[in-house]
């Protein structure tokens, strides 16, 4: 969509992708976006010389993103994610955390964990739910970015051994301090057949649900959507992990007015 203004397809898909993901290195583009690693490295190179972006090492491999000091980065920000948000729904997918996206036919064994125990283990956890916390950070310099802590409990109702009713309620105390409640309905799904696990929101009620997403084991206890809510012009992505001691919801929203990092704790 950007290549006839910058000249160059991949300083497109290098800005998208960091506006998404906020770093990037060389080779993960040239696997994501099937392309030649040289012009690639090119082209981060350029863009760093410029001052747009700046890079470090993190072990052998050189990451990039945005250089904050370069001096009409907000106005460059907004213009991509407005760009991001004309997307198709499968053209926004690839651009994030595309190294964890995965086919249908997920394989038993993944490297060196089993996929059933991974997803049985956070299900498991899921059920034992009593309170939740969260944190919301917005990069983003509009009014309508959200920023704040709320806390509060979660009611569960078990419907059958694949299903879950997430009751929730609390308050939210936004960074100005006004304090406000809020209540919330997610229906979790486990669908073993297929080894993930699905999340709705049910603010229409459970036979009108809003699908999220489905979240799938990338790694040890850690789960990741493979697909994206849309609403209106807003992009949602998930994921979960969890330890001994919790589990951590992780929302990603991208729209014209919004670069929210949510994080929910479930305890």
């Amino acid at each position: 969509m950007l290549e006839y203004l910058f000249g160059n397809k991949n300083i497109e898909k290098i800005l998208l992708f960091i506006v998404i993901n906020e770093k990037c290195y060389a080779t993960q583009l040239h696997n994501l976006f099937d392309m030649p690693l040289t012009p690639i490295q090119q082209a981060l190179a350029k863009l760093e010389k410029g001052g747009l972006l700046r890079s470090y090492l993190g072990g052998k491999t050189r990451f990039y993103g945005f250089n904050p000091d370069y001096p009409i980065l907000k106005e460059l920000e907004d213009f991509l994610k407005k760009t991001y948000s004309l997307l198709s729904a499968h053209d926004k997918e690839k651009y994030y955390d595309p190294k964890y996206r995965h086919s249908w036919n997920i394989p038993k064994k993944t490297g060196s964990f089993i996929t059933e125990n991974i997803v049985s283990g956070i299900w498991s956890r899921l059920s034992q739910v009593r309170l939740i916390s969260f944190r919301a950070q917005s990069k983003s310099t509009e009014k309508s970015g959200w920023n704040g802590i709320g806390k509060g409990s979660v009611d569960i109702k078990k419907i059958n051994e694949r299903e879950l009713l997430f009751h929730e309620r609390g308050s939210w105390q936004t960074q100005s301090e006004d304090s406000l409640d809020f209540s919330n309905t997610f229906r979790w799904t486990l669908d073993e057949a297929h080894q993930f696990i699905a999340l709705e929101h049910l603010r229409f009620g459970p036979n009108k649900p809003i699908f999220l997403f489905n979240l799938i084991p990338i790694d040890q206890q850690l789960l990741e959507s493979i697909n994206s809510h849309v609403c209106d012009k807003d992009t949602y992505f998930g994921k979960i992990c969890c330890d001994d001691h919790f589990i951590k919801l992780n929302w990603r929203v991208i729209g014209p007015k919004k670069n929210e990092h949510i994080d929910y704790i479930y305890t």
